[in-house]
């Protein structure tokens, strides 16, 4: 009887601790089932963000397709969604229905078209004027931009960055002279101006929603430098390094003069030390001019009369070329004043591909 009792004693206690283990291991189901679901619901609610790439594109007919197939395997791996937004700077090639055929068969790419050509600056700024994202990239089309970098630059803005600089290496395909110029260029625009703008930085960089907004809003200068805003509005920033490859295609649309020209209204826009320099030489004048007083007197001293023909003509052309330096300059910020009081518009979109209807009106 005693041991009947004590097998039935342990049957049930074994039919108790495996109705127990079921119901642990159903619970242990259920939690998952439960941790699985608010994890898709999570995903629901926070879908992935979307980054916005500009492309500023200007006669690129034979880098455009190279460019394309490059940036859409980079961007599918990027782990953002995207939308790939080309800018059609008034192009005179084939980049128009290049764009037109690649835009048909890739509804992520938006195509805007220029009336005529407004520039690289206002490229940019249409399309970051234009982009949706959560982030915007702006790149030229002709691979010096490396796509490759665009991963890091996502990472950046993962981590809490608004804007990232990205600073040129070097550039072998510039040539001597342009790598001296741009040297010279920001040696002098980091003396003149109160902004220190980091060397070799480049018109490839990254903005945060919140910064695109500001330049959107704020930075509407017709005379710009897109890459001096970006480092001059603060916010968190980082700088990421790249070595500028050689053009895929084509060739450079900067000429000297071209660059010439951009660099002096580049420091004009950042510095109003060119109008200064008339009180410096106004100083410098009158030191010199009591300097040769000086002479003159102790001469006529000891020597009588001096004969000053050649002094006089100096001292004027001296004098003359000073002045007409110092009206240039003034003439130059006259220039840049005229142009933002007539508040023209900074590029006229002449067509949209492939963007909302909101943005495409």
């Amino acid at each position: 009887m005693a041991e009947n009792r004590d097998a039935a004693e342990i049957q049930a206690a074994a039919e108790q601790g495996a109705a127990a283990e079921v119901l642990a291991a159903a619970a242990q189901g259920a939690g998952a089932e439960v941790q699985a679901a608010d994890a898709q619901t999570t995903e629901a609610v926070q879908p992935r963000k979307l980054l916005s790439v500009v492309v500023s594109v200007y006669n690129e007919e034979e880098a455009l397709p190279l460019f394309y197939r490059e940036a859409g395997k980079i961007l599918d791996l990027c782990g953002w969604d995207y939308e790939l937004i080309f800018v059609n700077d008034g192009s005179v090639d084939r980049s128009r229905e290049i764009l037109y055929q690649i835009s048909k068969d890739d509804p992520k790419v938006r195509v805007i078209h220029f009336s005529r050509n407004f520039g690289h600056e206002a490229a940019m700024i249409a399309g970051i004027d234009h982009a949706s994202g959560d982030a915007v990239i702006c790149m030229d089309a002709d691979l010096q931009h490396p796509p490759a970098m665009i991963p890091e630059i996502v990472r950046r803005f993962t981590a809490g960055y608004d804007v990232v600089n990205m600073i040129r290496l070097s550039n072998h395909s510039a040539g001597l002279i342009k790598n001296i110029t741009s040297g010279g260029f920001y040696a002098v625009i980091n003396f003149v101006s109160g902004t220190k703008f980091e060397k070799n930085a480049s018109d490839f960089f990254g903005v945060s929603r919140r910064a695109a907004d500001v330049l959107r809003q704020n930075y509407r200068e017709r005379v710009r430098f897109l890459r001096g805003y970006v480092q001059s509005m603060g916010f968190l920033r980082t700088n990421l390094e790249y070595e500028a490859a050689d053009r895929a295609a084509g060739h450079s649309k900067y000429s000297i003069r071209k660059l010439f020209r951009f660099s002096m209204n580049t420091i004009m826009s950042f510095s109003d030390l060119p109008l200064r320099l008339g009180i410096y030489a106004g100083a410098a004048s009158a030191i010199f001019g009591l300097l040769l007083l000086i002479y003159s007197l102790v001469e006529k001293v000891r020597h009588g009369a001096p004969n000053g023909y050649t002094t006089i003509i100096v001292v004027i052309c001296f004098m003359f070329s000073v002045l007409f330096l110092l009206v240039g300059i003034i003439g130059q910020y006259i220039g840049i004043l005229f142009q933002e009081i007539k508040a023209r518009p900074i590029y006229l979109v002449e067509e949209t591909v492939n963007f909302p209807e909101k943005q495409g009106e």
